[in-house]
């Protein structure tokens, strides 16, 4: 299987941490989201807001996810996310790491559905465009 890799600097700002000034750990899943958002954004060249207005699209929810927490980030650190994608026909995993300085400090496994709207409005999955996949180098 064909993997795409997008590395991001993503700095951790005082609205991410606790009263001890340590990120608070849901603030992770909100930087791996935003990083599967970029990856898309990396390969396609459009935004997420885009990709509703041009693509055959209405998301790609999160159906499975687990994440390892190893080192504590902080107010004020420059991390650097690395995620890599590996496509199925209708899903994906991500495999997010964040680092700083080249430690690892937090690891999460993604798996997401590509989605689409049926005629009465309800998601339902569908496979990866193939012009989707191309752009990942994954066709």
């Amino acid at each position: 299987m064909t993997s795409f890799t997008n590395t991001r600097a993503v700095r951790i700002e005082w609205g991410d941490c606790d009263p001890a000034g340590i990120i608070f750990y849901p603030r992770y899943f909100e930087i791996f989201d935003a990083s599967t958002a970029h990856l898309f954004e990396a390969a396609l060249g459009i935004t997420k807001n885009q990709m509703f207005k041009s693509l055959e699209f209405s998301g790609f929810p999160l159906v499975r996810t687990q994440a390892r927490f190893l080192k504590p980030t902080r107010f004020g650190d420059d991390v650097t996310v690395t995620s890599t994608i590996t496509f199925g026909r209708s899903s994906f995993e991500v495999e997010h790491r964040l680092a700083l300085h080249g430690e690892t400090c937090a690891e999460c496994s993604e798996k997401r559905v590509w989605v689409v709207r049926d005629a009465e409005g309800r998601l339902k999955s569908h496979p990866v465009p193939p012009d989707v996949l191309a752009k990942f180098g994954a066709a």
